[in-house]
């Protein structure tokens, strides 16, 4: 063996900060192997060969009589409960269930307890992790870093039914109830007493509450909606006694052992993954970390009283933004499509899409203006088959956005694949109804093309749409990549969904003029003003989408003018130049037909100022900038606030201001780097410059 630290040291002197070394004969692979093998924190079977201590099973420690099986006291069953509630969360963090749940001794075997109140906590326990794992399962929204599918061989109780685990819950409740008013009087003991009661409650109504989800009607989820109340109010005596369990203590090995629990027990036990360090929970956290996901579940609920597609698959994209729990993520899926293809579990989910085109642009197809076309058996033959097409689709994008955040970008892309492939079905759907349609009624003076096309193209541009604003919110891209970024957003994206929305406006315009062909002028105000109404379906989200694309247009022109001045330039990198980050930035666009991806090259064409003349100074660009802010800043004004808005609002106000001030020649000879400040917005941001 030859010791190099010294000369490795001294070679890594002469790196810059993010430079690398790479050995070709040396990948990931090897890498990882050797930063994991044989140090403690990675290599996870290191551990136990390392325990200066006797690691001991179940029954190892029952044979040793090291641990108690009867009468436990107040502090010692809140302590088991305490940490069995971390494990929990923990595992549903991702880490492995050998290394948190059942580094409880007392859940490997649940039969030879004899303490009644440790034994129906521990089966509700292990009935609570059998059902989490089957609504994960169910829904297959997760990855590897979000669930570990593994059991290791471990009993769930799956002899026990849920209505037996409940009703032995509900009797030790009884019987504890009993005895806490019979020591009401001794007020150290009752305190105790209610905190075990508090727990047990929990636990059982955490079980009820999950049950039904994906597998009852929405009714009954409507009526589960009373158990929330019941749990916070179990969860405030949780986190009030949490103190009252056993403090953990430190093993000479640096490892925390609580009441009931070995840390090291399973620690051959490893996941298919690589290994990691499990970290569990605090106490202290059981209660915020409850009260959050039942929050989130509270809002499922409400999620069932939306009719329209639409509205579901908005909160579903808007849910998926608040960074859920794979548990969370998983009710969203299995409430919203416990059945394939079905809506709550009761409406199908080609139904819910007809209904979302009707909404959309009311073609001929689907609009009672026209009845011999809407009962024609063709049309409905060939719609029918689109909507099959359109369903599977459909169903892939709202599983996709059940993934984690990370994860969902990647998914989109293969959505995207489906999307191109339903937009070829859409225009020639499109074409063979406008053929039937004129057939049948030569005379009905609406064409049919582009009604299911724009309907398509809408959804398709919606996901690309995220596909980039996901990139932010991950924060992927670096600032010297955000002026084509923000070009794609303004002059590709958001221009084309603009588009589709006033042509879909339009076209419900058609469609409710068809209603009544007498003149204006002879109409009633109160009709004309109904009517008014009724067509300003997509109005709301025209502004919002105006709003953004002259944010995006606003923030691109200013990047334009740091390029110029020269606060701001692209690294000359020769392996990674920008047209090679460009590529890869939009490759997933390549798949679609409508909006055509705009190549590198086009990109150069379309913003070289240079073909201008004169050509535009940076202060032009930055008077050019504030124009688009102003706009933005109207078109967030013209709808009804949200707290979205609100923060969009205050970056187009504050860009405002600082556009104007750098055309007026603020700051000109800086050299300083611009900062970008994202913590209004995570995609658009605030412009400082120093």
């Amino acid at each position: 063996w030859v010791d190099v630290t010294q000369p490795f040291s001294e070679a890594c002197e002469g790196l810059k900060l993010g430079e690398l070394v790479h050995e070709p004969n040396f990948g990931l692979y090897e890498a990882m192997s050797a930063i994991e093998m044989m140090d403690p924190k990675m290599d996870a079977g290191m551990l136990g060969g390392q325990a200066k201590r006797q690691v001991s099973s179940f029954k190892e420690r029952i044979a040793e009589g090291s641990i108690k099986l009867n009468n436990l006291i107040p502090c010692e069953l809140i302590s088991v409960m305490d940490v069995c509630q971390t494990c929990i969360l923990s595992w549903l963090e991702g880490q492995s269930l050998a290394q948190t749940v059942f580094t409880c001794l007392y859940l490997h075997e649940t039969d030879l307890i004899q303490d009644r109140i440790l034994k129906a906590y521990c089966i509700g326990v292990l009935k609570l992790c059998h059902l989490i794992k089957e609504k994960v399962f169910k829904a297959n929204v997760f990855e590897e870093e979000d669930f570990q599918t593994l059991t290791y061989g471990f009993k769930f109780a799956n002899s026990l039914t849920q209505m037996r685990v409940l009703g032995c819950l509900k009797n030790i409740e009884i019987l504890l109830t009993n005895v806490f008013k019979s020591q009401q009087n001794k007020s150290d003991d009752a305190t105790s007493l209610q905190a075990v009661l508090a727990r047990l409650k929990f636990l059982r109504l955490f079980i009820q509450l999950l049950a039904p989800f994906g597998d009852k009607e929405k009714e009954v989820l409507q009526a589960n909606r009373k158990l929330f109340n019941q749990l916070s109010e179990q969860l405030d005596i949780i986190d009030k006694t949490t103190g009252l369990g056993l403090p953990t203590t430190t093993s000479e090995d640096g490892h925390e052992i609580s009441f009931g629990f070995e840390p090291l027990v399973n620690q051959r036990l490893l996941p298919p993954t690589f290994p990691r360090y499990t970290k569990l929970r605090s106490k202290d956290e059981i209660s915020s970390c409850y009260k959050d996901m039942i929050s989130r579940l509270l809002s499922v609920i409400d999620m069932t009283t939306l009719t329209s597609f639409q509205s579901i698959l908005d909160f579903v994209v808007d849910f998926s933004h608040t960074e859920p729990t794979v548990l969370a993520r998983s009710i969203v899926q299995i409430t919203f499509i416990p059945e394939y293809r079905k809506i709550f579990g009761n409406q199908q989910l080609g139904e819910a899409l007809r209904d979302s085109v009707r909404v959309f642009n009311s073609p001929p197809s689907l609009s009672n203006k026209f009845p011999s076309v809407l009962h024609h058996p063709q049309v409905r033959s060939c719609l029918d088959a689109f909507l099959t097409k359109a369903s599977r689709a459909m169903g892939k994008m709202v599983q996709a956005y059940g993934h984690n955040y990370a994860r969902q970008r990647e998914k989109l892309s293969a959505v995207l694949e489906e999307l191109g492939m339903l937009q070829d079905e859409a225009d020639k759907c499109d074409q063979d109804i406008n053929s039937l349609m004129h057939a049948i009624d030569p005379n009905a003076g609406k064409s049919h093309l582009t009604c299911i096309g724009s309907w398509t193209l809408y959804h398709t541009l919606r996901v690309m749409i995220q596909y980039v604003l996901s990139g932010f919110h991950l924060q992927l891209y670096s600032d010297h990549e955000y002026h084509y970024i923000y070009w794609y957003l303004a002059e590709v994206l958001l221009s084309w969904q603009l588009t589709t929305l006033n042509r879909a406006e339009s076209q419900l315009q058609s469609d409710d003029m068809l209603a009544d062909p007498t003149p204006a002028k002879s109409r009633s105000n109160k009709k004309s003003k109904k009517n008014k109404k009724k067509c300003k379906v997509h109005l709301r989200e025209i502004a919002i989408t105006q709003g953004m694309q002259m944010m995006a247009a606003g923030c691109f022109k200013a990047l334009l003018g740091f390029f110029l001045e020269g606060k701001m330039s692209t690294p000359d990198f020769s392996f990674d130049d920008e047209g090679i980050r460009y590529e890869h930035r939009f490759s997933p666009f390549i798949t679609v037909g409508t909006p055509p991806f705009v190549p590198y090259k086009q990109f150069q064409e379309m913003t070289n100022v240079s073909q201008y003349y004169p050509p535009p100074t940076a202060q032009d660009l930055y008077l050019s900038s504030s124009k688009h802010f102003t706009q933005a800043k109207q078109s967030y004004e013209s709808v009804a606030p949200s707290a979205e808005v609100q923060k969009l609002l205050l970056v187009a106000k504050t860009n405002l201001v600082m556009t104007k001030l750098l055309a007026g020649g603020h700051k000109q000879n800086s050299t300083s780097r611009p900062q970008f400040d994202f913590s209004v917005n995570s995609v658009f941001p605030i412009i400082r410059v120093s």
